[in-house]
């Protein structure tokens, strides 16, 4: 049996190590948009969400707790089933998965990147307050710019969550990993083999993400 599953295992990479490829490009492509989309979105919320209307405060906390509160899967259904009828505009698919993504991702981006800026010293606020800056100004010229050190690596522990996330895409048919793992069980009628191989790439992927982020928080902490 495992001689099989092993004989299995390099026929695979070795005569589909192509579209395995091809899938990787698509996971890291969907992750790569979905975090840096994610990222401009949540900042705009974490802004609104340190600002002074009660009433911004209001939407944006239910829109961060809404998103964060209910399971990836059932949004990415959301958006591909009812979403270009609610907004009258005809997206393919696959552009309703991504915004999806987007917005899963600047939900959790947004808390980070709120964190991030309340952990800038107050008397940097003081300092900007005193020379008579605007609020817009103090934000964009002397919060945001410090508050990127904290910021980054955390975005970068977001991409990897996204990178394992996408593999829910494969239920819409995005190419992907997980879609070219379906794909290859179906048409070579195998079961295990093709998991063992995606289970790998993942394991992979996020292993040297996790290696750049983690060289990235050294760096940083240097510069301290």
């Amino acid at each position: 049996m495992y001689a099989k599953i092993w004989a299995n295992l390099v026929l695979l990479v070795s005569k589909y190590y192509k579209q395995f490829f091809i899938g990787i490009l698509g996971t890291l492509k969907i992750s790569a948009i979905s975090v840096i989309f994610g990222t401009l979105l949540g900042t705009l919320i974490a802004v609104g969400k340190l600002s002074k209307s009660k009433v911004l405060n209001s939407i944006l906390n239910f829109y961060t707790d809404f998103i964060r509160g209910t399971p990836l899967l059932l949004q990415l259904f959301f958006f591909y089933l009812f979403f270009p009828d609610i907004i009258g505009v005809d997206w393919s698919k696959q552009t309703c998965i991504l915004v999806a993504l987007c917005i899963n991702s600047s939900a959790y981006v947004s808390e980070i990147i709120r964190a991030g800026i309340q952990a800038v010293d107050s008397g940097q606020k003081e300092a900007a307050k005193s020379l008579g800056m605007s609020d817009r100004n103090m934000m964009i010229k002397i919060i945001l710019p410090q508050a990127v050190k904290n910021i980054l690596p955390a975005i970068g522990n977001e991409l990897i969550m996204m990178v394992k996330e996408t593999s829910l895409c494969s239920t819409f048919f995005l190419p992907d990993v997980m879609t070219t793992t379906k794909a290859l069980q179906t048409s070579l009628y195998m079961t295990v083999e093709p998991l063992i191989i995606a289970g790998l790439i993942y394991f992979v992927l996020t292993s040297l993400l996790s290696k750049c982020v983690g060289l990235l928080e050294k760096r940083l902490s240097v510069s301290d």
